[in-house]
């Protein structure tokens, strides 16, 4: 299962690509609402979307990935949400998966400190606040179990990624093929 966390103000793209690719390959998704009352929400450019469950419902114990994607001020709100974080940081104790893109990597993880001793990308400008990690300019990295990518133009690599880390490398490349991509 892959729960990827919407809340007003997330970059499109950044959201829904990864949504649409990895159903593609198979994989269980599930768009996830922040908001407990609320399944409606409004990306950055003004796209509605009406998530596929909301917060209280997720069962991040099950999840094989949880994606936080980037957009303004989508990723302040994903921050802002002490329920999110809570799974974030237990995701993390895990040592299961946790993918972020655009904003997210910096602003989210960096500012929780789970990218310290790691390599990883975000939206440029943004590296200082990736505190301890190493910052590449790459489309995508995955260090352990953070993947980041840096934003909008790499969403199709950054979900590629996580059909390589799901389902192997072979179904991920049938999947960039397919998309023309």
């Amino acid at each position: 299962m892959v729960y990827v966390f919407l809340a007003d103000g997330f970059e499109e793209i950044e959201a829904l690509t990864p949504v649409d690719l990895l159903r593609r390959a198979g994989v269980e998704v599930k768009t996830v609402s922040i908001y407990p009352d609320r399944k409606n929400v409004t990306g950055a450019r003004g796209v509605g979307v009406m998530a596929d469950i909301t917060i209280g419902d997720a069962d991040t114990g099950k999840a094989d990935i949880i994606v936080l994607p980037g957009g303004m001020p989508g990723t302040v709100n994903l921050l802002e949400c002490k329920t999110l974080m809570d799974m974030v940081d237990s995701q993390n104790e895990r040592g299961k998966r946790i993918a972020a893109i655009c904003a997210a990597p910096a602003r989210i993880l960096g500012s929780k400190g789970l990218l310290r001793g790691k390599t990883a990308t975000c939206y440029p400008g943004l590296e200082d606040l990736m505190d301890g990690a190493t910052p590449v300019i790459k489309t995508v990295v995955t260090d352990g179990n953070i993947t980041t990518s840096r934003g909008l133009g790499t969403a199709v690599d950054f979900a590629c990624e996580l059909i390589t880390l799901l389902c192997g490398k072979e179904k991920s490349d049938e999947i960039r093929s397919s998309v023309v991509a």
